[in-house]
């Protein structure tokens, strides 16, 4: 049976699931672009189609990568948009856990999508283009490798709950 506790008879619900991984996925994407497209330096969005050898490819690569972080911007967005609209409709059973959980889980499921498609399907860029071409291959797939495991991880995370969650105030 129901109860209050799980989300049960009296309308309330668990934490919203889709605002975690909405918020997993802004950040997953924001971590690629400063990090790695920023700070490191090592690829930009499409620096496998445009390298980086004149002005022209500069100013296309870094428009592209402002496109992206408006993309993973409005990700974040929309999980505040869930989070809020959430809690507004009903009591909102909260769990640090399940919040960590579904963020892991998006953050994750970026890199396998973004990493994919970008680096395996079209090819635009690499996660570590510094490194000799013939290495480009071992870092594309740790990357998978590393939102594989967060993926994973934010799913035991996430089925770890039991009975955990306290409402908003």
């Amino acid at each position: 049976m129901a109860t209050p506790r799980d989300g049960g008879q009296d309308g309330s619900s668990t934490f919203p699931l889709s605002a975690g991984i909405l918020f997993g996925l802004g950040l997953g994407g924001f971590f690629d672009g400063i990090v790695l497209h920023q700070l490191l330096q090592w690829h930009q969005m499409l620096s496998s189609w445009y390298p980086l050898t004149s002005v022209e490819a500069l100013k296309l690569n870094t428009f592209w990568d402002g496109v992206f972080h408006s993309a993973t911007y409005l990700f974040v967005l929309g999980g505040l948009f869930v989070l809020w609209r959430s809690a507004q409709r009903r009591p909102l059973l909260w769990s640090g856990r399940m919040l960590i959980g579904s963020m892991l889980m998006g953050f994750g499921a970026f890199n396998l999508v973004e990493g994919t498609i970008n680096h395996h399907i079209l090819g635009i860029h690499h996660v570590n283009e510094t490194v000799p071409f013939a290495q480009w291959i071992y870092w594309d797939l740790a990357f998978l490798a590393w939102g594989a495991a967060m993926l994973a991880g934010g799913w035991i995370l996430m089925r770890s709950v039991h009975h955990q969650q306290r409402p908003l105030p």
